[in-house]
């Protein structure tokens, strides 16, 4: 009877996948991850002259105001504004706290007229199909506005929240408020803003 072949360990073979680009950093494309008041106000103005201008402007306005998500701001339904009582109700994602939020007079007008004109919807936003705004959709909108702004760099829509954010700790309002306002669970979230905001130093080098 013949020996039984011994059994032999083979390598096994490495298979060399394509690997994509990594994602270049953010601060490769911008030095800063907010817009200022100024910027903001370019966006709006920029908005306006689209097709329909005053919904696209109205969107960035409300946006910035209160500090909102791209899903926060396409999700905003008619019944989280009291009219009357000139208030937002916010409702936040990422299990951040609800609030209420005043409306300015502005503002306030802005979405009187769009909801004289807008088709009947339980969204504040919509498309020209009727729908909901999409994240993607409202992201593409600000990077439109801030190209037709003529802004240094590519704008997107969260900037339009950190904007918020610096804009309230440039103010001098505290950071437990701005915490608040934004609805961030953790304050770590919120130091940020009042870490760059320039009224930290107002008082320096001053007799």
């Amino acid at each position: 009877m013949s020996a039984k072949p011994k059994l032999r360990l083979v390598k096994p073979a490495i298979q060399k996948r394509a690997v994509g680009p990594l994602r270049r950093p953010n601060s490769e494309f911008r030095s800063r991850e907010h817009l200022t008041e100024t910027e903001v106000e370019k966006l709006i103005k920029a908005a306006e002259g689209n097709r329909h201008g005053h919904r696209d402007a109205t969107m960035i306005l409300v946006a910035y105001r209160h500090g909102l998500r791209a899903s926060e701001i396409v999700d905003l339904r008619w019944e989280q504004i009291d009219f009357n009582a000139a208030t937002l109700h916010v409702h936040r994602v990422k299990n951040g706290k609800p609030s209420t939020h005043p409306i300015r007079g502005d503002e306030l007008r802005a979405l009187r007229k769009l909801k004289r004109e807008a088709p009947k919807s339980p969204f504040v936003f919509v498309s020209e199909r009727g729908g909901p705004f999409t994240t993607d959709s409202f992201n593409w909108l600000v990077k439109r506005a801030g190209k037709k702004a003529r802004l240094p760099f590519q704008a997107h829509a969260h900037m339009l929240r950190h904007a918020a954010g610096y804009k309230l700790a440039g103010d001098g309002h505290d950071t437990r408020s701005i915490q608040d306002y934004l609805g961030h669970k953790n304050i770590q979230h919120t130091v940020r803003y009042t870490e760059l905001s320039p009224t930290r130093f107002k008082d320096f080098w001053r007799d």
